[in-house]
């Protein structure tokens, strides 16, 4: 299953500038593990110690936030896109 990543600028340094790369995954848990494998560094920037998604990231399926599917078992099929957001801070 080929499905479009959408990479923050802060994450792009790690995929060669590319603002959008293709993997082929199953869930979350496998995408990050793809990504990985092709880009190393980049799931230290996504995921914690345990491998959970850091809670200052948020994550996307098709626009809908993956805390409120199944996390990083949400499913994934062909052609889905990901959108992969820092939170960001400010005062």
């Amino acid at each position: 299953m080929s499905v479009k990543v959408r990479i923050p600028t802060p994450l792009q340094k790690l995929t060669s500038q590319k603002a959008e790369v293709e993997v082929q995954a199953k869930d979350i848990r496998d995408l990050v593990g793809q990504l990985e494998k092709q880009y190393p560094g980049i799931k230290d920037r996504i995921c914690d110690e345990n491998g959970k998604i850091r809670r200052f990231v948020n994550v996307y399926l098709n626009e809908e936030d993956i805390r409120f599917l199944k996390k990083e078992e949400t499913s994934l099929k062909d052609g889905d896109e990901i959108s992969i957001v820092p939170a960001i801070a400010g005062g």
